[in-house]
């Protein structure tokens, strides 16, 4: 019976120590991506290359999610909205939480999945092929070509996306609105505004910089450190997805703690 005794320690333990050695992993990683901005010339172009692949390829998934978005959002205020309150306050409502939320994190969470998915697949098929073993033996940094220009891409263009979101967002919810709650263009336009800070959307942009950082860093490591051959690659994109989702969701709390207070 002893032999059959489960003991947390060894788990936490196990646990503890993955953790550690991931954060080491990253920490060098990223080290070395730092020594590598210098070689712009190897890096840059590439980035131009995947930051139209990430913009213009993910523009219409992220532009339809932010529509059904700003919809559905317009919809549920409408169902909780109570006639002694003003109208003016729900055109608020809908439009804060697009900006600050919605807009943000749903891009995030679908360029995860497009994005992140990918650049781990395609890292990890490199690693098992030994593809990056051959483009370090020629003396070549695997950093400055392969990892330097998803992240920088990635970081970049997340941003221009969420604001693309957000516009559409808006405008489904305005749209959605009008038959919802019965509002007109004046009332919500004073009503975006009477809520409306600048630092809203400085806010919006800075989640956005650290959500395109965590979809394109994380996935990245994973398919990088990838190993078994293919079941390998297969764990490396699902474990790229989840990680990247999760941290997602963690800066967002994160951040709204340090920022909005």
């Amino acid at each position: 019976m002893s032999s059959l005794t489960i003991d947390p320690r060894r788990y936490v333990g196990r646990f503890a120590l993955s953790s550690a050695s991931h954060v080491g992993r990253v920490s060098y990683l990223v080290l070395e991506m730092l020594r590598g901005l210098r070689e712009w010339k190897i890096w840059a172009p590439r980035a131009l290359g995947l930051a139209n692949d990430i913009g213009y390829g993910s523009l219409f998934i992220v532009m339809l999610t932010a529509a059904f978005a700003g919809a559905v959002t317009s919809v549920q205020t409408g169902y909780q909205f109570t006639a002694t309150i003003p109208v003016y306050f729900a055109a608020g409502v809908i439009v804060e939480s697009i900006i600050l939320e919605l807009g943000p994190v749903l891009t995030a969470l679908i360029l995860a999945g497009r994005i992140g998915a990918r650049y781990a697949a395609e890292l990890g098929t490199m690693r098992v092929t030994e593809q990056i073993d051959a483009l370090e033996s020629l003396g070549r940094s695997s950093v400055s070509h392969l990892i330097i220009p998803r992240v920088v891409a990635g970081t970049l263009l997340v941003p221009v996306l969420v604001v693309f979101a957000s516009v559409v967002g808006v405008g489904s919810g305005w749209f959605a609105a009008k038959s919802s709650l019965d509002i007109s263009y004046a009332d919500f336009v004073f009503g975006a505004r009477y809520f409306f800070r600048p630092w809203d959307a400085w806010y919006a942009m800075i989640k956005s910089f650290f959500f395109g950082l965590a979809i394109t860093l994380v996935p990245c490591y994973m398919g990088f450190t990838a190993k078994q051959g293919a079941e390998g690659v297969g764990k490396a994109t699902t474990s790229a997805v989840v990680a990247a989702s999760v941290l997602i969701l963690f800066l967002d709390a994160l951040l709204a703690k340090l920022l909005l207070e």
